[in-house]
């Protein structure tokens, strides 16, 4: 039986997660690449019925001026990363992906986006959201028949809008629906627009960034109406990924952390757009907010991230761990985290696309928290500790494979 044809349409194409996903699938269909970092070639996984990386085909939507190759070859020339070989063999592929890179919206995704965006956007600034979502629809129809593909998986990479409170949003999709022909006073941001249009089609939405995406109630209602699925919120990568390992142990170990300080620096464009304070704090919210679930208690935290232009892609997290032990000694734990950004983001975007395949695919629907080990903030999951997110992932693929 031959394997479904299965498009991967990134919001920010033509962004490092987003370029550096694109070279590394192509790298593993020219069997130039290997498997490491890659959750989804974990033996467990072995048995799964998950998509074959030959028959992913990648499209998206960018709003700036630059070309997948040159985001390629900055990448490969200011942080150092990617093998020559690989990028030199690439430049035909990635030149077809550029091809079908469409123009985004920026549509309340705050000042410092809207900065990036390119002259082609210009024509779209005005265009009401719902029109904005009928466009986004016309360009994803256009790629699963142009292609021949059997489903489309959207897959948010973009840069991080400023925070956004939903209280007030209706809880239903009824109500929310009309609320897209208000212009400017619809308070939906660009990725919740995306992740509509995604889901009036029935295709899967993953919302990899801290922008709201899915996230109002309506909106999760919408993909249960359509038969679709999300998955969300906010990629976990690097030092939240360290909290979340180290946090139980000291839980386990009945150790009080009296202060958790990290520091954040890196210097590529998601740091740029997070060196405005607007956009700052949607990213900090879910940095900071896992450790009180985890220890059941608050402990003093201050998170920090600041933009240094020459570390390019290499992020690097300094984190202090102020702790108190048997009959009262105050003691230290520090670590240093670097790693490239991308690169550590990249391979889990490829494997959420391939488990969110077959889990739409199997006809689950609505909210997927079975893949909350991939997010800093799991909707649908409230332990944050990993070994219980990884352990809800494994056992979600022992039963599909039974």
């Amino acid at each position: 039986m031959a394997q479904p044809r299965i498009g991967i349409w990134f919001i920010g194409a033509r962004g490092g997660v987003a370029a550096s996903a694109t070279l590394g699938l192509i790298g593993l269909q020219k069997r130039l690449a290997d498997s490491v970092g890659l959750v989804s070639e974990l033996p467990q996984f072995a048995r799964l019925d998950l998509v074959a990386w030959d028959t992913l085909v990648v499209g998206g939507h960018d709003i700036r001026d630059v070309t997948l190759t040159e985001e390629v070859a900055r990448l490969h020339r200011e942080s150092r990363v990617f093998d020559a070989k690989l990028v030199a063999a690439a430049q035909g592929e990635l030149s077809s992906v550029d091809t079908r890179i469409r123009p985004g919206t920026i549509f309340r995704c705050g000042t410092t986006i809207e900065k990036l965006a390119a002259n082609a956007m210009l024509g779209h600034s005005h265009e009401l959201p719902r029109h904005a979502v009928e466009r986004i629809q016309s360009d994803l129809k256009n790629f699963q028949q142009e292609l021949h593909l059997d489903c489309i998986i959207v897959v948010n990479v973009a840069s991080t809008e400023p925070a956004t409170n939903f209280v007030d949003l209706p809880p239903h999709w009824s109500d929310l629906d009309r609320l897209l022909d208000e212009g400017p006073a619809c308070p939906l941001s660009a990725s919740s627009l995306y992740a509509i249009a995604a889901f009036q089609l029935g295709m899967p939405y993953i919302n990899f960034t801290p922008s709201p995406g899915a996230t109002p109630a309506a909106l999760g209602e919408l993909a249960e109406l359509r038969k679709t699925c999300h998955a969300g919120q906010d990629g976990k990568t690097g030092e939240t990924l360290l909290k979340s390992v180290l946090a139980p142990m000291f839980a386990a170990r009945h150790l009080e952390v009296m202060s958790w300080v990290g520091h954040n620096i890196f210097g590529n464009l998601d740091g740029e757009v997070l060196d405005d304070p607007v956009n700052k704090s949607a990213k900090i919210q879910g940095k900071d907010k896992l450790l009180g679930l985890i220890l059941g208690y608050d402990p003093q935290t201050l998170v920090s991230i600041e933009y240094i232009r020459s570390m390019g892609d290499w992020k690097t997290a300094w984190d202090h761990i102020h702790f108190r032990g048997f009959l009262g000694t105050p003691m230290t734990l520090q670590f240093t985290w670097q790693g490239c950004d991308s690169l550590l983001a990249a391979p889990l975007v490829l494997d959420l696309v391939r488990f969110v395949e077959l889990a739409n695919r199997r006809g689950e629907i609505g909210l997927l928290s079975q893949f909350g080990s991939f997010f800093k903030r799991p909707l649908g999951l409230e332990n944050h500790a990993f070994d219980h997110q990884s352990s809800v992932l494994n056992e979600w693929a022992a039963r599909q494979s039974q």
